[in-house]
């Protein structure tokens, strides 16, 4: 994962010669509402069997929401949502009946099984999978976990409502952009909520699978944060999450020179291991980074032993961050078509 950098930094300079994507347009009243929908359905029955030939049907630089209704089964396929198509709603029937799921691992920016590049995108009650090397195969008497992205997101303005996430290195790679993940499930082992993003996880259960799947490794990570200066607004925020799962895991270790993770009124089992945080490969700057716990209970939310550079916030400095302007000073979130 540590490779990406460059390739990251050369993404981001060709997404900034494309224009901002322009807010999806609305109904009366200014009221977000579809303009249409696609049905997929594998046994025939739908305009498409395939989710990605959904997509493809929608027409570039579209402006108006198309939602592509998904009905119940297991689509193997790998997805990929291109930058000229904003303005679509994946809607699932339930994130247990409608999964996309593939098994692929080259290099990490290419593994992926769904991959989301404009802004304007919302998808609801789907499971994004990547079961690659799940459980690890044996090679030489050992287990190796490899990384295998389930979805990556790249757009602004990106929203995933009781969504599931589910791979072992690398689950979800929140790239960069304001995303909100509500009522979502995300599993894995290592780094596996990891990327630039400047994201809120709102009652999101958290499931560290490192000790079913990869017993011999001593601990996992569960966040690896990249934010890169003191100026970059990007940050994880987890609310009102849930922490559980198999395994000793570190909270989080630093992707970047000035990582944020802010843990608000969240349950931590107690699966997390004492020091909490991992400084990595940012030795001796750990005074940069933002490591905030607050307000949490259970059996790992004890921080007498947490590492000496976390982070204290006063209550009007908190705010800014757990409060949903963090992500949302524009009032997008109202503009989508659906809501929790």
């Amino acid at each position: 994962m540590q490779c990406l950098f460059a390739f990251v930094f050369i993404l981001l300079l060709l997404h900034s010669g494309v224009s901002e994507a322009s807010d999806c347009e609305s109904g009366a009243e200014n009221q977000p509402k579809v303009a249409r929908t696609i049905w997929v359905d594998q046994s025939g029955k739908g305009d498409f069997s395939s989710v990605q030939k959904a997509i493809d049907s929608i027409p570039s630089n579209n402006n108006q929401w198309i939602r592509i209704h998904i009905s119940p089964g297991t689509y193997r396929e790998k997805v990929t949502i291109p930058i000229d198509k904003p303005c679509i709603f994946l809607e699932g029937t339930h994130s247990k009946l409608t999964t996309i799921e593939w098994n692929d691992h080259n290099v990490t920016s290419d593994s992926a099984t769904f991959s989301s590049y404009p802004d304007n995108i919302v998808a609801r009650g789907i499971s994004f999978k990547n079961f690659y090397n799940i459980p690890p195969a044996v090679v030489d008497g050992k287990n190796p976990v490899v990384p295998a992205v389930a979805a990556r997101i790249y757009g602004d303005k990106s929203a995933f409502y009781f969504c599931g996430f589910f791979g072992l290195q690398d689950t979800l790679w929140d790239v960069e952009g304001r995303h909100y993940f509500y009522g979502c499930y995300i599993e894995g082992g290592i780094d596996f909520i990891f990327g630039s993003g400047q994201s809120i996880y709102e009652r999101c259960q958290v499931n560290l699978t490192l000790g079913k799947y990869a017993p011999e490794y001593p601990y996992g990570y569960i966040t690896a944060q990249g934010r890169n200066s003191s100026y970059d607004p990007s940050g994880f925020v987890f609310k009102s999450c849930e922490f559980t799962g198999s395994g000793k895991t570190y909270l989080g270790r630093a992707y970047g020179p000035y990582s944020r993770v802010i843990i608000y009124r969240s349950v931590l089992s107690d699966l997390i291991i004492p020091a909490g945080w991992d400084a990595w490969y940012y030795v001796h700057q750990e005074y940069n980074f933002m490591y905030v716990e607050h307000g949490c209970i259970g059996a790992g939310a004890d921080t007498s032993g947490r590492v000496p550079w976390m982070t204290k916030l006063r209550t009007a400095q908190l705010n800014e961050f757990v409060n949903l302007s963090y992500i949302d000073k524009d009032g997008w979130i109202d503009k989508l078509p659906i809501q929790p």
